[in-house]
């Protein structure tokens, strides 16, 4: 079965705290779609690997014929990190996380200040388009990055928070200030979400 572009969980104009509507709808409506719409492209086929979930599709991404690897690279990656990217965020967002990932983040980076900061360095840092992400590796909270749609489920790590820096994702408000993009971004960042995927 065809992978499918899930509607915005949200209206696209609930997050002006951070992103305008007319963006989201670009990036939902275009960007992404084309990400899938590309996938299945590439996927016809390939029953058995349209049949598995995007992010283990991702996951198990060297056991994708190497003809198409580079295609489900690109435009898999983009449809599971941006399905991702928008689930962490929501209307009314922002604040403080709360819980075990609030214990998680502290014991890790000391604050959550200071994982914004290296939320902010990692997506200041990547060059060109990307992401900056939280990932889990082996137990452990870490920020990384990754290029293009690369996504960390690629080298085994678990997503728990990912920041689009490609330019499509903040250019129309914010232009070239990627940092006041990033800056902006936890005005509605989904903790609850993130909280959950911390288990």
């Amino acid at each position: 079965m065809p992978f499918e572009l899930a509607p915005l969980p949200y209206p696209a104009d609930s997050l002006e705290a951070a992103i305008d509507k007319t963006t989201m709808e670009i990036h939902h409506g275009r960007h992404h779609k084309a990400y899938v719409d590309n996938l299945n492209a590439a996927l016809v086929g390939h029953d058995q690997l349209l049949a598995l979930p995007i992010e283990k599709l991702i996951a198990q991404i060297k056991d994708v014929p190497e003809a198409i690897r580079q295609k489900v690279i690109n435009n898999g990656g983009g449809h599971a990190n941006h399905t991702f990217f928008w689930n962490s965020m929501c209307p009314k967002g922002g604040g403080e996380p709360e819980g075990k990932l609030a214990d998680a983040i502290n014991s890790t980076f000391g604050s959550v200040a200071n994982l914004k900061a290296k939320i902010k360095e990692a997506a200041l840092g990547r060059f060109g388009s990307g992401w900056a992400w939280l990932v889990l590796d082996q137990g452990k909270l870490e920020i990384t990055s990754t290029a293009n749609q690369d996504s960390p489920l690629m080298q085994g790590k678990t997503p728990i928070l990912g920041v689009d820096v490609w330019e499509h994702a903040y250019y129309l408000r914010y232009q070239n200030k990627r940092a006041d993009y990033v800056e902006a971004w936890w005005n509605v960042v989904n903790w609850k979400a993130i909280g959950e995927r911390l288990g």
